[in-house]
């Protein structure tokens, strides 16, 4: 009796241990996060104030802006998005957001039809010196575009195409985007070969493999590919200042440089800031909109067979 006792004790002794064990390290873990979120929250209140900074600015008066460090105004005052908004110029923001739109929404299209196409013709197709067209395709991607700046200008020059949106458009209609093509490749070729196969025996030809089975599949990369362009072509200054001439041409970037340089050099900041705000909002809308499948798009590399 006495020694069943004590093996008794003995499992009930082990086994207050090991709860004891589970959890401390239940506690080990739970500090763990604590800090690992802690440390995620600071470091997302450091990114994020500066646009929160800018919200509140917007509001401000210009003495306020320089005077106040806080983002908080002491009034709200509408009037800078309502004289901001009317620019300096015969026309209005709209005018310049509509502009930018129709270089940015041709271009996204251009974008995705071209880079699909040219990859899913490296990545399913094999053709006469292809190793060779890859080995410029990646050797192009190391070109700075510094340097392509004059001979584009001059053959633009000599189609009659200044001051159109062709020069900002067109290139894109021929895979000129390379980074998006590498990486399209990339998907391409991590998705088996056995789709393309059970699909051919269905009596598919190769376009409708591609437009029915193989695009629904790298969805993400595609909305990555649409999503990069968009924003790029957004914030893009340098190609519409070398290209447009014409200030009813002009993009939403053009614009805002224009506002601030309006009054020479003693314009009002809270009215650029406020259409810098109102300029950021449609790529903000649109990188949420399609955040899931950016996530998909950037995290992965197509379905594994």
């Amino acid at each position: 009796m006495a020694h069943q006792l004590s093996q008794n004790a003995t499992v009930e002794e082990r086994r207050q241990a090991e709860l004891e064990r589970q959890a401390r390290r239940r506690r080990r873990h739970a500090f763990r996060m604590g800090c690992m979120y802690a440390i995620l929250i600071l470091v997302a209140i450091f990114m994020i104030y500066p646009i929160i900074w800018l919200i509140g600015a917007s509001f401000k008066s210009n003495a306020e802006i320089f005077t106040s460090i806080g983002f908080w105004p002491s009034s709200f005052d509408f009037g800078p998005y309502v004289d901001g908004w009317k620019t300096g110029t015969q026309y209005t923001m709209g005018h310049y957001f509509i502009n930018t739109f129709k270089i940015v929404i041709p271009k996204v299209i251009c974008v995705i039809v071209s880079v699909t196409l040219t990859a899913y013709g490296f990545s399913r197709f094999k053709f006469p010196l292809k190793k060779l067209f890859f080995s410029c395709v990646i050797g192009t991607m190391l070109l700075p575009n510094i340097i392509l700046r004059i001979p584009s200008y001059l053959m633009w020059k000599t189609f009659g195409m200044l001051d159109t949106y062709a020069p900002l458009v067109l290139p894109s209609l021929f895979a000129t985007d390379l980074f998006f093509v590498f990486m399209l490749i990339q998907f391409f070729r991590g998705v088996p070969r056995d789709l393309d196969e059970a699909a051919e025996i269905d009596g598919c030809n190769s376009f409708q493999i591609l437009v029915q089975i193989l695009m629904p599949v790298l969805k993400p990369a595609i909305i990555s590919c649409a999503l990069f362009t968009f924003m790029w072509t957004m914030n893009d200054f340098m190609s519409p200042l070398i290209y447009i001439s014409s200030v009813e041409k002009y993009p939403l970037t053009i614009a805002l440089k224009m506002s601030m340089d309006a009054t020479g050099g003693a314009f009002d900041w809270n009215k650029v800031i406020a259409m810098s705000l109102v300029g950021l909002a449609p790529s903000i809308i649109v990188f949420f909109s399609c955040q899931k499948y950016f996530i998909e798009g950037i995290a992965s590399s197509g379905i594994k067979g």
